[in-house]
């Protein structure tokens, strides 16, 4: 099981904080899993074709662009996260 963790931002469409996905071996199979679910989330994280900047998707506490994107592999017990980037001025 890889436990999934959302921003409140998201929780419009999830209705959960915290879900717990079974047989996702990346995080793209992750993705394609919960846009599956929820169908409103794919507009929140996807843009042209790409992850929105705005969004960082952390395994473990680790951003997956310090690893291998959406190529990440996941194991049983891994962590996912989904934490709006945070700006300023």
């Amino acid at each position: 099981m890889i436990k999934v963790k959302f921003p409140t931002v998201f929780v419009q469409v999830t209705k959960e904080r915290r879900v717990e996905v079974d047989g996702a071996g990346s995080i793209g199979e992750l993705l394609d899993t919960l846009f599956e679910k929820y169908p409103g989330l794919k507009e929140k994280l996807i843009k042209d074709g790409e992850l929105t900047p705005f969004i960082n998707i952390f395994v473990n506490g680790e951003d997956i662009r310090h690893l291998n994107g959406v190529e990440t592999e996941l194991k049983d017990g891994d962590e996912v996260a989904f934490i709006p980037a945070i700006s300023g001025g």
